[in-house]
């Protein structure tokens, strides 16, 4: 594992992966934390603004050109543009449980899915994590 192909990737690049990683550790801390706490409302913020920071930043990325520019991942980033608000909705709301799912899918499909992606051959955290 080395991180110089990230430390050498464009910022906008660097910036994805870095709130993208810090997502990702928050969603599990947020997933294994209890549930409806003070402390839960600041991590979910917290997470909310990474993903919608990390979702963003994927327009200006275009290492996969599937279609002027864009790639499949990047309609994933607009689902999850538009996702996260209703997410939030539900929550403030009081629909917990419709909240409680929207989340979990943007973390496993948004989050960890996307992010399987990123570790294929030729992609900078494959390069990270598996030296190729």
């Amino acid at each position: 594992m080395t991180l110089s192909p990230l430390l050498s990737a464009p910022p906008v690049v660097f910036w994805h992966a870095v709130t993208a990683l810090a997502a990702l550790a928050l969603g599990i801390l947020q997933m294994a934390g209890p549930k409806g706490t003070i402390a839960h409302r600041a991590i979910g913020w917290g997470w909310v603004g990474l993903m919608l920071v990390a979702a963003v930043s994927s327009f200006w990325i275009h290492g996969i050109d599937q279609f002027m520019g864009f790639s499949l991942i990047h309609g994933l980033a607009a689902w999850t543009l538009l996702n996260v608000p209703v997410a939030v909705w539900f929550a403030r709301r009081g629909r917990i449980g419709a909240h409680a799912q929207a989340m979990t899918w943007l973390f496993w499909a948004a989050l960890v899915g996307a992010g399987v992606f990123t570790l294929l051959p030729g992609r900078i955290m494959g390069q990270v994590v598996f030296g190729w």
